[in-house]
Formats: C-alpha cells, sequence, structure tokens
C-alpha cells in the first residue's frame, strides 16, 4: 500500500526533529498541540522535498491532501505543513472562492496566530486578487463575525496590498472590531495600519486621529510606529 501524502510528511518531520527544542517551542507558542522539535528552516525544506513534483487534476483533489494532513496533525509542524502545501506553485490556480471553506476550517480550527496569519495574509490576498467582489463580500462577513480569528483575517487579508489597497474595504473591515477589547484584535488593526503607512502616512495620521475615541492605545501606537519613517 502506497504512503500517504500526510504518512510521509509525518515521518520526514520527525526525522528532522530535534526532540530537545520540542518543548521551548511548545511553551512558546503555547500550544496545547506538542512539537516534533522542527524549526521553520527545517520544516520548510522537508515540505520542500516532499512536495516537489506534485500536482492535483482539480482543486478538490488538492484540498483533500491539505485537509488529510490538517485533520490528521499530531503534532504542530504537520499543520505548518499542511499550511505550506496550501502555497506550493502547482496550488496556484486553486486560489479561488472554493478554497475558502477550507481556509476557515484551518483559521476556526487553529485558533491561533502562527496559522492565522500566514493564511490570512498569504491565501486569503491571493483569493482576493483572483475573485475580488465574492472575496470582499465573504471577508465582510467576517469582519463581523463573532469568532475573533476570522475578524483578524478580514482585517489583514490586505496586508500584502501596499499601494492596491482598497481603503474603504480595509475600513470596512476594521470598523466592527474598533471598540473590541480583545488584543489580537487591537494588534492586527494596528498591522493593517502601519503596514499602509508605508504608502501613505498622513492618511494613517488622519484615520488615527479621526477615530482616536474609539481605536485602543495599542492599535494607535502600532499604527504610527513606522509613521516617521515613511514621511
Amino acid at each position: 500500500m502506497p504512503v500517504s501524502l500526510a504518512a510521509m510528511i509525518h515521518d520526514r518531520l520527525k526525522e528532522a526533529a530535534d526532540p530537545a527544542r520540542a518543548d521551548g517551542m511548545q511553551a512558546y507558542m503555547k500550544s496545547a498541540m506538542p512539537y516534533l522539535g522542527v524549526s521553520t528552516v527545517p520544516m520548510r525544506k522537508v515540505c520542500k522535498a516532499v512536495f516537489a513534483g506534485l500536482d492535483w487534476p482539480d482543486s478538490a483533489a488538492w484540498q483533500k491532501d491539505v485537509l488529510a494532513i490538517w485533520r490528521g496533525a499530531r503534532f504542530r509542524e504537520e499543520r505548518y505543513a499542511a499550511i505550506e502545501l496550501t502555497g506550493v506553485r502547482a496550488a496556484h490556480a486553486f486560489q479561488r472562492m472554493d478554497a475558502l471553506p477550507m481556509y476557515e476550517e484551518m483559521i476556526v480550527d487553529g485558533a491561533w496566530w502562527d496559522y492565522v496569519d500566514a493564511i490570512a495574509t498569504q491565501r486569503l490576498w491571493e483569493i482576493l486578487q483572483n475573485d475580488r467582489d465574492a472575496m470582499k463580500a465573504a471577508m465582510l462577513a467576517w469582519s463581523g463575525d463573532g469568532n475573533m480569528w476570522k475578524r483578524r483575517s478580514a482585517i489583514l487579508c490586505q496586508i500584502k496590498a501596499k499601494a492596491a489597497t482598497d481603503l474603504d474595504f480595509l475600513y470596512a473591515c476594521i470598523a466592527p472590531s474598533l471598540d473590541s477589547k480583545e488584543f489580537f484584535l487591537r494588534k492586527a488593526i494596528g498591522w493593517a495600519l502601519r503596514q499602509y503607512a508605508w504608502t501613505d502616512p498622513a492618511e494613517v495620521r488622519r484615520y488615527v486621529a479621526a477615530n482616536a475615541a474609539r481605536l485602543s492605545g495599542l492599535s494607535q501606537r502600532e499604527a504610527l510606529k513606522n509613521v516617521g519613517k515613511c514621511d
């Protein structure tokens, strides 16, 4: 019987692991799921080797492989590998709206910044570029969702847009969380604004001043952190 992709990635990660690092990595990430002890660079090296040459006939087949690794993971690095598989070159054409339910599962189930931010800033951004109208509507819905991580994802989905940032869309995604006391939402707001400040620092100053009564101190500090460097 052929070895499954999920089993193969588990075995290769285990071979690359330094078990002495595992407990420290788990403690740093405050993770209930244990680590094998594979840091980012060797983890990506393993993924590159295992995933080289993979191809799929359609998005459904690709999603099946991603979710098999994600759902079957016993160690956190396996879930990192599932996220790596979402970004391989052969999957570029699959970054469309029909992949969003998969990413939603990973975001909601993962429920921590290391998973969520990688998906939001990379994969959701790709879908936004490929299916803009439908994805904007979905992210606007997520921005008011009861799940904090979906809200964070909506705020961060344009983080790589630079001058192509749709400001009305960004502000609409931020708006439902302006009064939130959740650290990860406040931080996301500040991060999104700080990134846009590299493009238009005056606009970020204006927005922060106009919303000073509602923006948390954390969001304001993060938003304005690099403004002086951007002028």
